[in-house]
């Protein structure tokens, strides 16, 4: 044979033979991550091409599907009561992808989990069915939130201290996910995405802002658990005026005439003296309130309800001025509506802190669990001596005290106020805060609650938890004392 020809047919020969081993890797490894590669049309199509699973409420689906016109996705996510429930499921765009509860289970919702497939499937890659995502969501507390929030920009949580369950979360202002779901919406996707109010941000688990008074829960638990007063109604050593150490600032109290000089815990919480959880805070120690703030779940970036919620902060490298203002929720303090929630939660339940959950199982079409979320996951974080005085301030913070607005009618309650400052030199229209428990004595049946409003419109002389924030707790504390 010619040399040239030999050469020639050796180098077509490697070329087939590479050409082989290409099809080969690509058949055989990469296969799955082309079929998965978002930008795989294919993989839209399969997604969109049968009706999704839906997302639960109380035994009835807040989710649908419906069949669309003019586009080779054959289905679109549809939402009940969208703006009621947008914070729970988040949206499921064909367009811009999926949040919350629609992100996290989208392969079980749109049928392509391999959780869902027999062994036969497995080999033949043929769809099953798709799963369903039964929540713990209360409707009748749902709604009291959304409602009582109304107009106004916040959000608010609710619990129950003994499981865990996440009964409300809610987040104003709220959008429709259904007007998103589809691949022609980009008019709706600017709107949201550009107005100022942000209302595809859930404040409920991912805006954390400063807490304000309702952090001197946490200074207070700190000091008894310490030792540092032998309960809530022993004298502190707090005087007025209070000047932060190493500085020539006055720590001022909201009210110049509360009885706030060397006041007890209970009456510090009940006419929220700033002079006294400064000084509290302060004597304690940043290490000693930041080690109590973290049992009750701040500084935590991992906290999965199971939408990821942001962590809320108690900072570090503070120096004794800094730390004083910690101990009223300042400072570089931030705390989501669920993170109060929690702390409301652990009192009323003893000192206990149930895992937070809004999911309660997951399951495929024949209703066999795939995944279970256990309730009453706990762990210590006050004592139970502390949580029984505690919750005893807080009675008294509503029966007489900033948060009387919060009163169940036949129920305990206890709750917190707070007003935290915003901007420059509190420059800006401050945020109200209220954290509460409700128990219903006859029933034994207790709830745990926090709202946060960032803005309702109301002159800043009008804004404080008690006048805000209250009003909206004391509605969801009656829905699901009910």
């Amino acid at each position: 044979m010619n040399k040239t020809i030999r050469r020639t047919s050796v180098f077509v020969l490697l070329l087939v033979l590479a050409l082989l081993g290409r099809a080969t890797w690509v058949q055989a490894y990469e296969a799955k991550a082309l079929a998965d590669d978002q930008n795989n049309r294919r993989k839209k199509i399969a997604q969109y091409a049968q009706p999704l699973g839906n997302i639960v409420v109380a035994g009835s689906p807040v989710t649908g599907s419906e069949r669309t016109e003019g586009t080779d996705l054959a289905y679109r996510r549809t939402h009940t009561d969208g703006e009621l429930y947008a914070a729970v499921t988040g949206y499921s765009s064909q367009a811009y992808g999926a949040t919350q509860l629609e992100g996290i289970y989208a392969d079980v919702l749109d049928g392509t989990d391999d959780r869902l497939k027999n062994p036969l499937d497995a080999v033949t890659r043929e769809r099953q069915e798709p799963g369903t995502v039964l929540t713990t969501i209360d409707p009748a507390v749902q709604k009291a939130a959304y409602r009582a929030l109304g107009d106004k920009k916040g959000a608010a949580v609710a619990l129950d201290p003994a499981s865990g369950r996440i009964l409300a979360l809610a987040s104003t202002p709220s959008y429709d996910p259904s007007r998103i779901s589809g691949t022609d919406d980009g008019a709706a996707w600017k709107e949201l995405t550009t107005d100022e109010d942000k209302p595809l941000v859930n404040r409920a688990l991912r805006q954390p802002l400063p807490p304000g008074s309702t952090f001197k829960l946490v200074v207070a638990a700190a000091a008894l658990e310490d030792g540092l007063y032998d309960s809530v109604d022993t004298a502190t050593e707090s005087p007025v005026p209070y000047t932060l150490p190493h500085t020539r600032t006055v720590l001022r109290n909201e009210n110049a005439s509360a009885p706030c000089e060397n006041a007890t815990i209970r009456t510090a919480l009940r006419y929220s003296c700033n002079n006294v959880f400064g000084k509290m805070a302060a004597d304690l120690g940043q290490d000693k309130v930041r080690a109590t703030a973290e049992r009750f779940g701040f500084n935590d970036a991992e906290l999965d309800v199971p939408v990821r919620a942001y962590a809320s902060v108690y900072p570090s490298k503070m120096d004794p001025a800094q730390t004083a203002l910690s101990g009223i929720g300042q400072f570089d303090v931030t705390a989501t509506p669920l993170q109060m929630a929690m702390v409301s939660a652990a009192i009323a339940n003893d000192g206990l802190l149930a895992a937070p959950h809004m999911v309660s199982e997951v399951v495929d079409s024949d209703g066999d669990a795939l995944t279970s979320f256990e309730d009453g996951d706990t762990r210590r974080v006050v004592s139970s001596s502390t949580a029984e005085q505690l919750r005893s301030a807080m009675v008294t913070v509503v029966e007489e005290g900033t948060g009387t607005n919060a009163a169940v009618a036949g129920a305990e309650v206890g709750g917190k106020t707070g007003t935290a400052q915003h901007g420059e030199n509190n420059s800006r229209t401050p945020y109200a805060w209220f954290t509460s428990y409700a128990k219903d004595p006859s029933t034994g049946k207790r709830v745990a609650v926090a709202v946060m409003i960032e803005d309702s419109g109301a002159a800043r002389s009008e804004v404080s938890g008690n006048g805000l924030a209250a009003p909206v707790a004391q509605k969801m504390m009656a829905a699901a004392l009910k």
